[in-house]
Formats: C-alpha cells, structure tokens, sequence
C-alpha cells in the first residue's frame, strides 16, 4: 500500500520579497544583449564575468529560448517569469484533494495542468521544489465554515473510520496520478501531520488582533484588512449590502474560521486540543501554514482550480498578509474547469466520472491526458465522448508514428525545438505546441532526428512516447507464411509476385508494410 513519506526537514530560508526583483539591472542589461550575439559560449561567459553569477547561469541555461511568460491572476497580466531564490530553484505550491472520495477527471484537468506547468519550468533549465498538499481534515461542506467535515461523512458513507477514507482516497488519488503520467511532488503532506503548525499561525494571528471568538471557533476578521478580497477583486460593500445568509456571530459576511471547536458532548474522529479549546482546523489555514514551512514565507508560484479564486485563495492570502506581510506567492495562477453538460463536474452533484470510469469504457488514462492538452488551461474544456474518442485515435497514431522511428543518437531539430518553446514559454500555449508536435511528425526530416525531437517534445507533454510498445498480436501461422514468401518474393524482385502475395493478405484481412528490417504485419 501507498503511503505518504515522512515530513521532511524544512530549508532554512525565510526571505521575504514583497514585489517583483529583476535579475539583473543596469548595464548589465547591455552586457546580456553583447553576450546573446556573441559568438560563441565562451566569448559570452567572459563579457558576463563582471557581473553575478546568477546572470551567467541565466545565460547557460537558456542562450536563445523565448522568455518565458506566465499569466498572474493577482495582478490580471501575462508577466516574464523569472524565480525569486537567487539558485534558480523555483518555489511552487499546489492544492491538492480532499480524501473523502475519489477524485473526479474533472479535478485531474487542474492536476494535470500544474504538471504541465512544472515540466515546462524544466523545460526552461529551473530545478522545482513541488509541494502539494493533503486535505484530511477540517473542509466542511460548505466553503461558508457551515455544514460537517467532509471527512467524517465521508465516513459515515463508507461505514470506515475517518482515517481509514484519509489512506484509501490518497492511495487511490495517486494511483491515478501515476495513470496520468502525473509526477509526485517533491513533498506529499497531510494536513494532520500538521496541526501544530496551524495552531502556531493562528495564535500568531490572534496576537496581532487579527480574530474574534464565537461560540463555534476562531475566526478571521477580513474588516481589519483593506486589501482582502484583491485576488478576486470582491465587491466588499456590494457582498455586505446584498447578504442573505444567517452570518450567526460572524461580524463580516467574508471572515472564515481558522478553529472549529468541536461539539458540545461530541467526540470528533479528528479533533486536538489547543490553546482555545478542542477542536480542527479550519480549511484555509493549512495551505499557508504547510506552503510557509516548506517554501518560506514568499515563493514562487501558487497553483489551484478557478472555483479557489474567490474564497481559498482570497483567504490564504489575508492570512498570510496578516502573519507576515506577503501575499504569500509571486504568482498566482489557476486551472479552468472542466464542462459535463454545460455544468462544473462536481463530487456535490451525485454521479461523477473517475480515471477507472474511462478506464472500464476502454480508454487508456493518457488519452484524457492527450484531451486535456488540446484546450488551453485558462479556457473552461467541455468534456464529452466523442472528444475522448478523438484523443484517443490522435494519440494512438502519435504512438505509432513514433514507435516506428529508429532509435539512435540523433539530436533534435534546433530550429523545430526553438518554434515548440516559443508556444510553451507563451503561457503554456499546449495546443498550438502539439500542432508542432504533429508538423513534426508528418514532415520531412530524417527519421532519427524526427524521433530525438518529438521525445524530446514529450518531455513537456508526458504522452510516455518512448515507454510505449504495441499490443502483441497472434499470427497464424498461413498468414505469417504469405508475409515471409512475399518478403523473399521484393528480395527477389519478382514484383509481381509480391503484389499478388499483398492482395491475398488484404483479402485475408491483414496489412503488411514494408520496414528496414523485414515487414510489419497487423489486422484490418
């Protein structure tokens, strides 16, 4: 069984940068350009000795790539990329599943689109620090602070303990991951290995009277906070006027809970004691608190699903700005939803599709992934059959294309490489870099640098390419003899006879084509 690593000792970095810190300044702008028409390599490390070394990495790392570019949802701009930490490892933190159920493909599409951005983070030469996080406990059923932990009705469902549904849906949820050619983070961490980090931030909060208490926990007051709700640009005074819930003894219809206490009377299957009683967490307060111990107090990028613009997200970043003055991450950046009959997929509405749904239909997992890659993340992507059925035809010609490609040591196509960067550094513009893949593949280079280029193009689609192999097909034994005698019939030249030979295997149902190394053969 899968389990979860154990909590890694934390960097030993805490710098806080509050804005945007280019690289270089000044005239060592000038000597970057001079070293990028240079004539070679070395003739560019020597005019860049002067100036830091960081530059020089730059440098080396990517002489003539198009910049990349990202669209930042906190400032609403496509802005250049460049990491914070001065090593080049960059900083980036994504949401990951509430394990109360199985995940739907509709949350996979927001996985997939975060692995996709860290392949191209590498494409570009950056190293990623990864943390994705495991909500296990403390996400009611309404992002309102109202309603029951998911995790315990998860429970009642399923007749298990709350922990036992924690390991069965993370077990699952990363068995799906690896279906989807998604890669693991560099740190899985579960929201109840860490509490105590939670409590920390909250009585920090609390010391700069930043919450409140109620009879049901410890809450947030967004009022003490001008810039709350920048993210989504909320309409603070619109929300308050035109309220129509029951707020209870919430002061502000946006504050949310950082500490539920637990029932009078009732036992919690999760639940801790601390400094105002026993109790869990609130949802929001984990993110932060788990993003600052791996990634310190300002990183790189934040990732999530559009539907955490407005309530998550906003609320990681008021906590953070209160803790210690950042809004947490550099860049904030979001995956669009995924359409089932015009509606968001979600587990709420009863009947939802899994991997193992379109796996039981037939389908291999990397065909979803191969449809996912045809939209672009900031687009809503409507799902339907006939669009799975399409990826899949699409990416079983790209397999097959490829697998009858040489292998050799081939390098590949510098000028096709530099055109493919170009849509990826275009903040992740995936569907037109397939449109190279597939100019690729149907043009006119040499086989061994067609097949070194499109692995090499694989490397930010993980399709698994080169991993792939045709499915083993029985021969009987007269239509393996009609293949052999009309091989020995081309070495012979006796034309003839080899189109007569080809005929009796088509009218038998069997294509044969010819290759290097003898004939390949395969049902109609």
């Amino acid at each position: 069984m899968t389990t979860l690593p154990p909590r890694p000792i934390t960097d030993n970095y805490r710098t806080v940068l509050k804005g945007s810190q280019p690289l270089l300044k000044g005239c060592c702008h000038t000597r970057m350009r001079q070293a990028h028409t240079s004539a070679s390599m070395t003739e560019a490390l020597v005019i860049m000795l002067p100036f830091p070394l960081c530059a020089i990495r730059l440098l080396a790392r990517k002489p003539f790539m198009t910049p990349l570019a990202l669209y930042d949802n906190y400032t609403r701009q496509l802005r250049p990329f460049e990491p914070l930490h001065p090593d080049g490892e960059v900083g980036l933190y994504t949401c990951g599943p509430t394990v109360y159920d199985y995940q739907h493909i509709g949350n996979y599409r927001t996985f997939l689109f975060e692995d996709t951005l860290k392949r191209v983070l590498r494409w570009n030469g950056y190293r990623v620090r990864h943390v994705m996080n495991i909500t296990d406990v403390g996400h009611l059923t309404s992002d309102a602070d109202s309603g029951e932990d998911k995790m315990e009705k998860g429970a009642r469902r399923t007749g298990k303990t709350a922990w036992e549904i924690a390991q069965l849906y993370t077990d699952a949820f990363l068995d799906d991951l690896n279906k989807l050619g998604i890669e693991m983070p560099t740190i899985l961490c579960r929201a109840t290995d860490h509490i105590q980090e939670q409590i920390g931030f909250i009585a920090d909060l609390e010391k700069k009277d930043f919450t409140y208490r109620t009879s049901d926990g410890i809450y947030f007051d967004t009022s003490k906070q001008e810039s709350y709700g920048y993210l989504a640009r909320l309409n603070r005074e619109g929300l308050e006027a035109g309220k129509r819930v029951d707020l209870g003894e919430k002061r502000n219809i946006t504050d949310f809970a950082l500490w539920k206490f637990s029932p009078p009377g009732e036992q919690r299957q999760m639940e801790w004691d601390s400094p105002w009683g026993i109790g869990f967490p609130g949802w929001h307060i984990e993110c932060s608190a788990m993003a600052q111990r791996y990634l310190g107090d300002y990183f790189d990028i934040h990732c999530g699903g559009e539907d955490h613009l407005s309530i998550h997200h906003t609320n990681e970043i008021a906590q953070t700005e209160a803790r210690v003055g950042t809004r947490l991450a550099h860049f904030w950046m979001h995956g669009y939803f995924l359409l089932l009959n015009d509606a968001k997929m979600a587990k709420s509405a009863g009947e939802f599709l899994r991997i193992q749904s379109l796996m039981d239909r037939g389908y291999d997992p990397l065909a979803y992934r191969y449809l996912c890659l045809t939209a672009h993340y900031r687009k809503q992507l409507t799902f339907t059959w006939d669009a799975l059925d399409a990826a899949q035809t699409a990416l079983e010609r790209l397999r097959q294309g490829f697998f009858a490609l040489p292998e050799s040591d081939a390098a590949p196509d510098a000028a096709l490489v530099e055109r493919y960067t170009a849509d990826l550094n275009d903040d992740l513009n995936l569907p037109r870099a397939l449109a190279i893949v597939w100019e690729t593949l149907r043009g006119t280079l040499d086989p061994a640098t067609k097949r070194a280029t499109l692995a090499h193009f694989d490397d930010a689609l993980g399709l698994r390419l080169a991993e792939w192999r045709p499915a083993e097909i029985a021969i009987p034994d007269d239509i393996r003899t009609l293949a052999d005698n009309r091989l020995a019939a081309r070495k012979a030249k006796n034309w003839a006879e080899s189109d007569r030979l080809r005929d009796a295997l088509k009218a038998a149902g069997w294509d044969v084509e010819d290759a290097p190394d003898g004939y390949r053969i395969k049902p109609r």
